[in-house]
C-alpha cells in the first residue's frame, strides 16, 4: 500500500509540473501597431518595422506579438483604434503612417510607451519637447518629408522643359502639410513657375485635382508629402497617366506603381527604424531617455516607361544622380 500510495503521488505531482513550468514563463510583450494606412499598401514599410525588431532580437510570434490596427486613410477612426490598443494594455505602440496615429495614441493614454514616425518637424506638431531628450513616454523616428519640396522642384525643372505653372497637391488633414504650401511656393518663385495649391483630402478630390490641373495647362504636379496621398499612390498615378502631366512624388512607391519620378526619404528605412527604437523600449530603455532618430537615406527615384509615354528625355547628370532606375 505504501508503495502504491507513493506512485500514485508521485503521477499527481508529474502532473503538475508542466503548470507550474507555464506559470514561470515569461508573458509575450505585445507591441500595438497603430496605423493611418491600410495593411495592403502597407506591406513593405510593415516588413521594414519588423526587420527592425528582429535587429533587436524580436521575432513577432516568437518572443513578442504584434496588435494592427488600420485606420485605412480615416483619421477619425485613430481615436477609438488607439483606446482599443491601451485598453488591450500594450506594452509599446507604434504609431506609424502619419502624425495623427502618433496624436492619437498620445491623447489615449500617459503611460504606455509610444513610438512614432513622423514626416514633419515633431516638436512643432506635439509628440515631443526635444529632439535629443524627448522626456514623457514618446519617442520615435523624424524625416524630412516637408523640408524637400524645393528640392523635388529642382529635378523636375532638369527634366520637363519650360514649366510655366505646376500644381501642389496637399492633404489639409495631416499635420505633415504644414509648411509644404509656402516652401514650394518660395522654390517655384525663384524658379518663375506660378504654382496653384489644390487641396485633396478624399478620393474624389484627387480625380477633381487632376482634371483640375489639366483644365488649367498645368505643366507639371507636385504630390505632397503625406500618408494619405501615399496610400492612394496608385489613383494618383493613374490620373498622372490619364492626364499626361508630368509629376514627382516624394516616396518610391509611387514610381513603382508607374509615377515618373521621385525624391525623398526612404520610408522603408524610417519604418525600420522605428521598429529598432521599439526594440530598445522592450529591452528596458525609457521612451523619454531616447533621441529621437533622424532617417537620413534619401532615394531618386526615375521610371524609364513614364518618361517615355510622356515624351521627355533624361538629362545624363539625373541618370547618374538616381538611385533606382525603373525599365
Amino acid at each position: 500500500m505504501r508503495r502504491r500510495a507513493f506512485i500514485l503521488a508521485l503521477g499527481g505531482g508529474a502532473a503538475t509540473w508542466p503548470l507550474a513550468a507555464r506559470a514561470q514563463q515569461p508573458v509575450m510583450p505585445v507591441i500595438g501597431f497603430l496605423s493611418g494606412r491600410s495593411r495592403e499598401e502597407s506591406a513593405d514599410a510593415t516588413a521594414a518595422f519588423r526587420q527592425g525588431l528582429s535587429e533587436m532580437g524580436y521575432g513577432a510570434g516568437r518572443n513578442v506579438a504584434l496588435e494592427y490596427r488600420w485606420a485605412e486613410g480615416h483619421n477619425e477612426r485613430l481615436p477609438d483604434l488607439a483606446a482599443d490598443l491601451v485598453q488591450r494594455q500594450v506594452a509599446v505602440i507604434a504609431a506609424v503612417g502619419g502624425n495623427n496615429s502618433a496624436l492619437a495614441a498620445k491623447a489615449a493614454t500617459a503611460t504606455i510607451p509610444i513610438v512614432f514616425t513622423s514626416g514633419a518637424d515633431p516638436i512643432k506638431v506635439g509628440l515631443v519637447t526635444s529632439l535629443n531628450q524627448p522626456g514623457g513616454h514618446v519617442t520615435g523616428v523624424s524625416w524630412f518629408g516637408a523640408e524637400l519640396g524645393p528640392k523635388r522642384l529642382g529635378l523636375l525643372a532638369e527634366l520637363v522643359p519650360r514649366i510655366a505653372l505646376a500644381v501642389l497637391l496637399v492633404n489639409p488633414n495631416s499635420p505633415e502639410t504644414a509648411g509644404q504650401p509656402e516652401t514650394v511656393r518660395q522654390a517655384a518663385g525663384a524658379l518663375g513657375w506660378r504654382l496653384q495649391v489644390i487641396q485633396v483630402g478624399s478620393e474624389n478630390e484627387i480625380d477633381t485635382a487632376f482634371a483640375d490641373a489639366r483644365r488649367q495647362q498645368a505643366d507639371a504636379v507636385v504630390v505632397g508629402a503625406d500618408p494619405f496621398l501615399i496610400s492612394r499612390r496608385e489613383q494618383i498615378v493613374m490620373q498622372a497617366s490619364r492626364h499626361a502631366i508630368p509629376t514627382i512624388y516624394p516616396d518610391r512607391e509611387y514610381v513603382t506603381a508607374g509615377g515618373l519620378i521621385s525624391y525623398g526619404n526612404s520610408i522603408q528605412d524610417s519604418y525600420r527604424r522605428a521598429g529598432v527604437q521599439t526594440g530598445r523600449i522592450l529591452r528596458g530603455a525609457k521612451p523619454g531617455d531616447l533621441p529621437v532618430d533622424r532617417s537620413t537615406k534619401f532615394e531618386l527615384v526615375i521610371n524609364l516607361s513614364s518618361v517615355k509615354t510622356l515624351g521627355l528625355t533624361i538629362p545624363d547628370k539625373l541618370l547618374v544622380a538616381a538611385d533606382e532606375v525603373i525599365e
